[in-house]
């Protein structure tokens, strides 16, 4: 019936004939109000003035001074060479333009199959980004299913370029095909009020107000940034620190220039012999294991009749310039081992160590082995990498000329922003980090929903030049720490002197400690290695409660040859691998004790979660 033809299902549908496609559904992208989408486009720009004042007051006053140009120049340089390859050579340039319109051609004639009511594929529907394409008019108008389908294509088209670029040192190339990723990202038609379909129609909808709202946060979270744009990716107000996350009740009993060390309450009536020291990565701040009461993997620890103790690390300033790595092995983790024996009364200690926090933690192990202090008896280490070759994306950020430059900008100021760090995390993902909040905060004028993670995440920490410094060269640029030549209090240290038993956990989906790089890791210590695969990524995968029944995990035999092999004959289990965990260090030493008053002889400081973790960045 005619009167079918009309609902916009099945092939031809419409009087166009394009599948999918309904004529009436244009209405929806007619103004229906110029006067008041005018009046509300002037209101958004005079918000957008008020965005740029907040940026430029602190350019111009001298308060904040961009370094925007090192990375931009580093990926000018970088993607100048895959220009080069390719135009260096007439045939390699016919051959690159060749690929481009076949890819365009392929389009156009996918359009035609799509008007003539036929089924066609859709290459653009395996790209990791298409989820952002979710909006049925991607697909049903052939305006928007045109520019999805272009962006694909040259999206692709730019990462083969890459990836069929000879003679490019392996650095480059991973350099280039990062920048070229982050442009796509960036230059993606979901990103543009007029080439996005939803954004289209809630700006005709509302005459713009979406806009009016979405400059006036813009301009707010400019002001909230200091002169640099905070995304705002949750909703901040409904956290606080110490009320509704980090609040797993316990005390501050110890603390130096660096850190401040916490000792939960106990909530057995026995606990292990063994105290549990964990060290975070100072990098974040430690609640991301105390988030709430149902996801803290500190409360669930003490449920299980472990006394816990946390490093809670100071925000840097100017006066932490000098505190480098040894610093935070000996007055952070060995400062916190004094402080356990002086409240447990207890020499042999397990461990855990979180990203950065576990590669300290397992520096100062081989800094111990080496000095012959055997107080720390086990080590489990979550997502941790100590040896770097295979070290992800964040390996674009470091060679020498960027380390110089950075070290250069750190010299003014004694530490690095926090807001560059998370910035750089936030890029290794930012079509799922950065481009999705960005629409929804600044674009549709929505606030975000309250996320006590991305409320974490968007605590960011400062770092102390010398500290930095010396991982950056270390670890990403030279690796010594895998090869036994990093040094520590003067002489070079060797993991192979760590004979003490390691829980090595990695995710199967992280993108800053990947899993093969954990899995060669597991290689470098002289003792057993039980390494373990979690499912999701590098927060997700560790902060798995067992209550949510989510995720999986994997064992099999020694971390040996590859990693593919090894996971081929690993062994699934479903859910968390909390309780593998605690069975493993349980049965390293089973004796309990009596439950211990927190802080023993020692005088409290303040409650938990303490002062240093509310000094905002």
């Amino acid at each position: 019936m005619a009167g079918d033809n009309s609902t916009g299902h099945g092939p031809g549908a419409g009087t166009s004939g394009f599948a999918g496609f309904d004529p009436a559904s244009v209405n929806a992208y007619l103004v229906k109000d110029p006067e008041a989408l005018t009046v509300n486009l002037a209101k958004a720009l005079e918000k957008a003035g008020q965005a740029a004042s907040a940026w430029l007051q602190p350019r111009e006053s001298g308060e904040t001074v961009d370094h925007l140009a090192d990375p931009a120049v580093d990926m000018v340089k970088t993607l100048s060479k895959v220009c080069e390859y390719w135009l260096s050579d007439p045939r390699r340039t016919l051959e690159a333009q060749t690929h481009l319109m076949s890819a365009m051609m392929g389009i156009w004639m996918r359009s035609m199959q799509r008007l003539q009511g036929e089924e066609t594929e859709d290459p653009a529907a395996a790209r990791p980004d298409a989820k952002r394409f979710s909006d049925p008019d991607w697909a049903n108008n052939p305006f928007f299913d045109f520019l999805r389908q272009a962006y694909s294509v040259l999206a692709a088209w730019a990462e083969r370029m890459v990836d069929n670029a000879e003679g490019l040192d392996p650095h480059v190339r991973h350099k280039a095909m990062f920048y070229t990723r982050q442009m796509a990202s960036a230059l993606s038609p979901a990103n543009f009020v007029t080439t996005n379909p939803a954004l289209y129609r809630q700006t005709v909808a509302s005459n713009g107000a979406n806009l009016v709202r979405g400059m006036a946060m813009m301009a707010e979270d400019i002001l909230a940034g200091g002169g640099q744009l905070r995304l705002r990716q949750t909703d901040t107000s409904k956290f606080a620190v110490g009320e509704n996350i980090a609040n797993t009740p316990g005390k501050v009993i110890a603390q130096n220039d660096i850190c401040q060390i916490l000792q939960y309450d106990a909530q057995t009536e026995t606990v292990l012999k063994r105290p549990l020291l964990i060290c975070p990565p100072w990098i974040n701040k430690f609640y991301v294991l105390d988030l709430n009461p149902e996801k803290s993997f500190i409360r669930w620890a003490v449920n299980q009749g472990h006394t816990v103790f946390v490093i809670s690390w100071v925000n840097p300033d100017e006066r932490h310039a000098d505190k480098d790595w040894e610093s935070y092995a000996r007055e952070g983790v060995g400062f916190a081992l004094d402080t356990i024996r002086q409240s447990c009364g207890e020499e042999e200690v397990n461990s855990i160590g979180y990203c950065v926090g576990g590669t300290l933690l397992a520096a100062t192990l081989a800094l111990h082995a080496r000095e012959g202090d055997k107080r720390i008896r086990s080590a489990t280490l979550f997502t941790t990498q100590v040896d770097f070759t295979h070290a992800g994306d964040l390996k674009v950020f470091v060679d020498e000329e960027q380390i110089h430059g950075l070290e250069e900008r750190m010299k003014a100021r004694g530490f690095l922003e926090g807001s560059q760090m998370a910035m750089a995390f936030n890029m290794l993902r930012a079509s799922e980090l950065i481009w999705p909040y960005f629409v929804n905060a600044y674009l549709k004028g929505e606030e975000p929903s309250a996320f006590d993670l991305l409320y974490w995440n968007s605590d960011s920490t400062r770092m102390p030049a010398a500290n930095h410094a010396f991982y950056l060269r270390n670890c990403y640029l030279d690796n010594k720490l895998s090869r036994g030549e990093m040094q520590l209090g003067g002489a070079p240290i060797s993991l192979k002197d760590v004979t003490i038993p390691i829980y090595n956990l990695a995710t199967r989906e992280d993108h800053i400690a990947p899993p093969q790089s954990v899995f060669l890791g597991s290689s470098c210590f002289g003792g057993k290695v039980t390494y373990v695969l979690a499912g999701s990524g590098h927060i997700a995968g560790v902060v798995n409660p067992p209550d949510k029944r989510k995720y999986q995990f994997w064992t099999g035999g020694p971390a040996e040859g590859s990693y593919e092999a090894w996971l081929e004959q690993a062994q699934a289990h479903p859910g968390s691998w909390w309780p593998h965990w605690h069975d493993w260090v349980s049965a390293l030493d089973a004796k309990q004790v009596p439950a211990r008053k927190t802080g023993g002889q020692l005088n409290s400081i303040e409650e938990a979660p303490g002062s240093y973790v509310r000094v905002r960045a």
